[in-house]
């Protein structure tokens, strides 16, 4: 939990509160299955029903953002994904990228699709979630992020209902989101059998990629620092 004196003691404009680093292969997006950092964030704006990381909405300590960037740079493994939480709720994620940038890797931001990105370093790879009704956090989404996408990003769409599937493939339509970026659609551990979703895909003959979380096929689908 780090010490508290010791927490305060950085200075305002240096400090990020900060859940884990550690070592492990990405289980979601474009880059799954590559050996990649993470560097995950305490705090988080939203409270989607179906989250799998509640541990980081508290706790964690202050760490300077130098010596976290040099933490992920030791491990010698040139991709790091700044993820949370919410990473977008500390200012301070920003210039971390940028230092991580600085330092020759290749960083990707996992952030909700709640906060502005526009401030987010352009080499930046970006893993924008949009959260569907069942989520609890529909309202959330900021649409206005959508003309900042490029095409090195990728959107993202969590789904735990057919009612979910129906209303992603209405925004990826109304958006011509996969003539922006890679659309990925992964089932909610648990709640949408995989096969299910992967058969609506396919019947509505929709240009996205199906994905699951692979680091809960590899590993207990509570297990932490994988």
């Amino acid at each position: 939990m780090g010490n508290p004196k010791a927490d305060l003691e950085i200075p305002k404009e240096r400090r990020l509160r900060t859940t884990e680093v550690y070592l492990s292969v990405q289980g979601e997006s474009t880059y799954v299955g590559k050996p990649c950092v993470f560097v995950r964030l305490t705090g988080c704006n939203l409270r989607c029903a179906w989250c799998d990381s509640t541990f980081t909405f508290k706790g964690g300590s202050y760490r300077d953002l130098e010596d976290l960037a040099q933490e992920a740079h030791a491990f010698g493994i040139p991709t790091v994904e700044i993820t949370g939480g919410e990473p977008l709720v500390q200012a301070n994620v920003i210039p971390l990228m940028q230092r991580l940038i600085d330092l020759g890797h290749e960083v990707m931001l996992e952030t909700s699709g709640s906060r502005d990105i526009s401030a987010v370093p352009e080499p930046v790879h970006i893993i924008l979630d949009l959260k569907p009704p069942d989520s609890g956090e529909e309202r959330a989404n900021l649409w206005s992020n959508l003309p900042l996408l490029k095409a090195k990003d990728e959107v993202k769409f969590v789904i735990a209902s057919r009612r979910d599937y129906e209303w992603s493939r209405e925004v990826v339509k109304k958006y011509g989101l996969d003539r922006v970026c890679p659309v990925l659609f992964s089932p909610v551990w648990g709640s949408v059998e995989p096969r299910d979703l992967i058969a609506w895909i396919l019947e509505d003959r929709l240009p996205v990629r199906f994905q699951l979380q692979m680091h809960k096929v590899v590993w207990p689908s509570d297990a932490r620092g994988v």
